[in-house]
């Protein structure tokens, strides 16, 4: 949920978005904003993706399933993250609608994902903390 102009695409509403869908993504941001989501303006920082410069961040991992409501805008993401040389790792899961973490914890794919996170994580610290990834 990185993009509140996803919300605003009312063409999304027809989409049968499994867990989370494009109504209940425009009630997040809606509550979260206080306004419709997709407005001209925003308030500072609180959509990632209306960030304008992304550079000096510190590394990312994006987990996301390819049948999310939210793999474009994520992937989206993911891009702007690499054009502004942040160090970005996207894990996409085949298959796998919204939250699957949750609610399909016992799943081979799902465990493995988590797997994966755990490993970029511990990775990421160390590096950090051998002072590899220097971040403004």
């Amino acid at each position: 949920m990185l993009d509140d102009r996803t919300a605003a695409l009312d063409v999304l509403d027809a989409a049968n978005h499994f867990v989370w869908n494009n109504r209940l993504n425009r009630f997040g941001w809606r509550s979260y904003l206080g306004e419709e989501p997709g407005a001209a303006t925003v308030p500072a920082y609180a959509v990632p993706a209306r960030r304008e410069d992304l550079r000096g961040l510190p590394p990312a991992w994006i987990g996301v399933g390819d049948i999310d409501l939210f793999y474009g805008e994520n992937r989206h993401y993911a891009d702007r993250l690499r054009e502004a040389a942040v160090d970005v790792t996207m894990d996409v899961v085949p298959g796998a609608p919204h939250g699957i973490t949750s609610w399909a914890f016992g799943a081979s794919i799902v465990r493995d994902h988590i797997r994966r996170a755990q490993a970029w994580l511990g990775q990421t610290l160390e590096r950090c903390e051998a002072g590899g990834q220097a971040q403004d």
